[in-house]
Order: structure tokens, then C-alpha cells, then sequence
């Protein structure tokens, strides 16, 4: 027999009054067909689940035992324990790192080798803390509880990745190296912006103390030979916020409204509206 669940559903159906029709929301029920049971989902999600609560079973144990070695050595015996955590998180993080790279087994190589390193540090703990206690084989038992758990779940997280061919590899690392371009370049235009915004708010300083327009500071010597007719322009760094464009200007000593909005446009918006770039000018020469 097929297993069914009710479900409603909704339509449009025309609904007329003394002549005049109008389409109405029908609200009605339907028996669907369910969908057989997906024992491999059920059985894979069993077995994920029982990874983790031996991942939390052997953190404990762990935990107990180690603490227990270093509260030996340590006057606070909170700090021991809280150092004895420390073992078995670290073999557990670096799954969660291989997890996350699943579909690149090259990345997820080195988390591998590390959850192993970490692992056999866990169990040589663990098994001394049995030696120094006089029970070698209870020590040797114990050490394989976070052994077994690590051994789960590295078949579990083997069954859940998906390698990516050769072809389809390189096509992901190379939107991966794109993408992180375009990231990086975010950080390296704000330092630039900071940077220009930086060097005007000196050259500000420096010519509000010398008494001269800023414009007028000559950088270089071939700056010093332009003809004095020449209008001196901040510079040209981007993006920025009108806001900031507007700051740039008044600290580069541009103060007309025409120029500034030129500016503005110029470098943050290129479709700046002139009354927001005049009410930011005057917000700006009322903060100053």
C-alpha cells in the first residue's frame, strides 16, 4: 500500500455577485504520494551521530585521565584540567578542518597528518597516566578510546567527501585565487586610502603652520618650476565615501563648491547629487 501524506494547496477560481466576477483564493487538501525511506541517508545520519557522541565520550575520558596526570605536577587543579581538554580538542579541530575541505583532498592532507600527531600525544598521555598509576594495561585500554574515536570518524568524514576531478579541481582553485584577489585588493585599497588621506591631513598641518595654502607645497623640485596659475588638485584615490572625498578636499585647502563638487565626482560618485555634496560641505566646515 503507498503511503500517502495531506497536504493543501491554493488556486484562483472565478466567484461572481449580481454579475461581476472576480477571481478568489481557493484554499483544498490533496493525498501525495511519500517518497520510500532513504535507508542510506538514515543509516549514514545514525552513524554521524553515533561518531559524535563518542567524540564527546572520549573528550571526557580523556579529560578525567589527563587532568588526573597533571593535577599531579600542577598546584590549581581547574588549570590541569582545563590544560588536559586541550589533547583531544586539538585532534577533533583538525577534523573539523578536513571536514571543510572534503572536496580538496590536497587541503585537507595537512589537517589529516596534524589530527594524527595530535591523536598519538592524546593516547601517550593517557597510557602514562596508567603507568605512573601502576596499571599498565588499564593505561594501554584507556589510550584507545580516543584512538577508536578517531578512527571513526575518519571513515565517517571518508565517507562524506567528495573528491573533485583533476579538470574541476583546477577550475575551483583558480575562482578560489580570483576571489581571494579581489578580497585582498579590498584591504589593500582602504590601506592606500589611509594612507593618501594620512599624507593631505599632514601636508595640512604643516601648512597651516607656515601660514601658506597647502596647494602651494611643492613635492618635488619639478613641482616647485609649474606656473603659479595652475590650480593644485588632491589626489585621486578611490573608492571613497563623498563624505571623505569632501574631508580630502578641505584638508587640500579646496573650499569652492564647484571644485570640491568636481572632486567629489571624480573620485567617490560619479553621479554625486550637488545638493548632498554642499550639505556635507558645510557639515564638514561646521565639525572643523
Amino acid at each position: 500500500m503507498t503511503r500517502t501524506r495531506t497536504v493543501e494547496r491554493s488556486r484562483l477560481v472565478p466567484h461572481t455577485i449580481d454579475g461581476t466576477t472576480h477571481l478568489v483564493l481557493d484554499r483544498y487538501k490533496e493525498d501525495v504520494p511519500l517518497p520510500p525511506r532513504d535507508w542510506d541517508r538514515i543509516v549514514l545520519t545514525g552513524v554521524t551521530a553515533a561518531a559524535a557522541v563518542i567524540g564527546v565520550a572520549s573528550i571526557l575520558w580523556s579529560t578525567a585521565s589527563i587532568g588526573s596526570l597533571l593535577d599531579l605536577v600542577v598546584p590549581l587543579t581547574l588549570a590541569a584540567y582545563a590544560a588536559a581538554l586541550v589533547f583531544d580538542l586539538a585532534w577533533l579541530s583538525c577534523m573539523a578542518l578536513e571536514w571543510l575541505a572534503r572536496y580538496d583532498q590536497e587541503r585537507a592532507a595537512l589537517p589529516r597528518r596534524a589530527g594524527y600527531v595530535a591523536l598519538g600525544i592524546a593516547m601517550g598521555a593517557v597510557g602514562t597516566h596508567g603507568w605512573i598509576s601502576g596499571e599498565v594495561a588499564i593505561g594501554f585500554v584507556a589510550a584507545t578510546v580516543s584512538g577508536l574515536a578517531k578512527v571513526l570518524w575518519s571513515v565517517v568524514l571518508r565517507h562524506h567527501a567528495k573528491p573533485l576531478d583533476s579538470h574541476t579541481q583546477q577550475w575551483v582553485d583558480a575562482e578560489r585565487a580570483k576571489a581571494g584577489g579581489r578580497l585582498a585588493m579590498v584591504a589593500v585599497r582602504r590601506e592606500l586610502t589611509r594612507a593618501e588621506q594620512a599624507v593631505a591631513a599632514e601636508r595640512a598641518a604643516i601648512s597651516g603652520a607656515s601660514g601658506t595654502d597647502p596647494g602651494e607645497l611643492p613635492e618635488t623640485p619639478e613641482d616647485e618650476e609649474e606656473p603659479p596659475e595652475v590650480t593644485p588638485q588632491p589626489p585621486l584615490t578611490g573608492p571613497m565615501t563623498i563624505a571623505d572625498a569632501v574631508r580630502m578636499a578641505l584638508s587640500c585647502g579646496i573650499s569652492d563648491p564647484e571644485k570640491v563638487l568636481r572632486y567629489v565626482r571624480q573620485v567617490a560618485d560619479a553621479n554625486a547629487k550637488e545638493e548632498s555634496v554642499l550639505r556635507t560641505l558645510r557639515m564638514e566646515r561646521k565639525t572643523a
